[in-house]
């Protein structure tokens, strides 16, 4: 599934294939859309699981070229009407593939990452992700603050997740322009992004007062894509 996401994403980014041989008449419709040129190695599994280091049961691997964007040219041309995921301090690759899996499923636009985030392409978080890491446009935008100033004059409405929100998530009407931020588990965001941001928190029941950031992503975007389709 995740290679037939990045052929579908970008098939000239796909450098080259090695597969399992048992594997590859299977994949006959994937490969074929990839250029002519791009090399497609088949394997015995012995040789395959020598070469990978251990195991491989799915015995699929690619050789993909990063993307390299800037942020600023992606927030650009971005549609008037737009919807972006601002992360900051994500580190747990799982959380992070499950944010870009969010994220596709419920139509953002892009997803912007602080300094301090992982990898969205690390192969965990890319195979949580179930591809989306591949096909939702991303970029690093600096620090925590520099996010923010680039999503302000790009004229988006900054909406901060967090326990301590102002603001319902259901009573949290969304404008043609939002960035919604989330931070890691524990220190959330700082402060000063807090204070340059309306807040909103998701209703629990008394005496819990935190979900993992993956879920919380889920739960907001759904909110969001739902009232978002009725402006």
């Amino acid at each position: 599934m995740v290679l037939e996401k990045a052929v579908a994403a970008d098939p000239a980014a796909v450098v080259s294939v090695l597969v399992a041989a048992h594997r590859l008449e299977g994949l006959g419709e994937v490969l074929a859309g990839l250029p002519a040129a791009t090399p497609v190695y088949a394997a015995g599994q012995a040789a395959m699981d020598a070469v990978v280091g251990f195991p491989i049961h799915r015995g699929i691997l690619a050789l993909v070229k990063r993307p390299r964007r800037d942020a600023a040219a992606l927030v650009a041309g971005l549609p008037a009407k737009a919807l972006v995921v601002g992360l900051v301090g994500i580190a747990n690759h799982d959380n992070m593939g499950g944010v870009f899996r969010n994220a596709a499923a419920f139509g953002a636009d892009a997803v912007l990452l602080d300094d301090t985030c992982c990898d969205p392409l690390y192969r965990k978080a890319i195979r949580v992700s179930v591809g989306a890491a591949l096909t939702v446009p991303f970029a690093r935008a600096g620090d925590a603050a520099a996010m923010g100033d680039l999503l302000a004059r790009a004229g988006f409405d900054l909406v901060a997740l967090s326990p301590r929100g102002e603001a319902e998530l259901e009573d949290h009407a969304p404008g043609l322009r939002t960035a919604i931020l989330f931070g890691a588990e524990g220190p959330g965001l700082p402060d000063a992004v807090m204070a340059r941001a309306r807040t909103v928190r998701i209703a629990m029941a008394g005496g819990f007062d935190s979900l993992n950031v993956a879920t919380t992503s889920g739960i907001v975007l759904h909110n969001l894509s739902a009232k978002r389709r009725r402006l």
